[in-house]
């Protein structure tokens, strides 16, 4: 699946979408280059899922978690991992499974570690002259997001 969005806000507005098909125990794997705006998609479905509280990306604390509503939403980056057997450390499949939300920036190095996802590849529109256009293309892994395909594509309609 492909999609486009035109600014940061657009970019939220997206993000929120996107989180409608969201539920407990559910992994989301975001990846993209340097500013591409894993943080910013991270933050609009933290948004949109309750937390209420600033979203920052945990460079360094490596996992930040907010309570909302009735789910926990567990924030990831993985930027300074060097190592499989960091990412393995840290658990994040163990973390989605008691009523949380994982999303992990940087989530490449996860991939291995995690049996069920939603990948957001992010991309700059490097033809777009002040920098705001994003192109995302998204992939489910497992069967559980297999069967969200069709929700996913109708929730995103707008920005194909």
């Amino acid at each position: 699946m492909w999609f486009r969005t035109t600014s940061p806000s657009d970019t939220q507005a997206f993000a929120a979408a996107l989180a409608r098909v969201i539920r407990s125990g559910d992994t989301i794997v975001l990846t993209g280059e340097m500013g591409a705006g894993k943080t910013v998609v991270a933050q609009g479905i933290g948004a949109a899922l309750g937390v209420s509280e600033p979203m920052t990306s945990p460079t360094f604390t490596l996992v930040n978690t907010y309570e909302c509503r009735n789910l926990t939403v567990h924030h990831a980056d993985l930027y300074r991992l060097d190592r499989t057997v960091e990412v393995s450390d840290l658990a994040l499949s163990e973390l989605a499974e008691f009523d949380g939300v994982v999303l992990i920036e940087w989530g490449e190095a996860a991939i291995g570690e995690i049996a069920e996802y939603l990948e957001v590849h992010i991309e700059v529109d490097l033809d777009d002259e002040d920098g705001s256009i994003r192109e995302f293309s998204i992939d489910t892994v497992g069967s559980s997001w297999d069967r969200r395909r069709e929700a996913l594509s109708t929730f995103l309609e707008a920005w194909s």
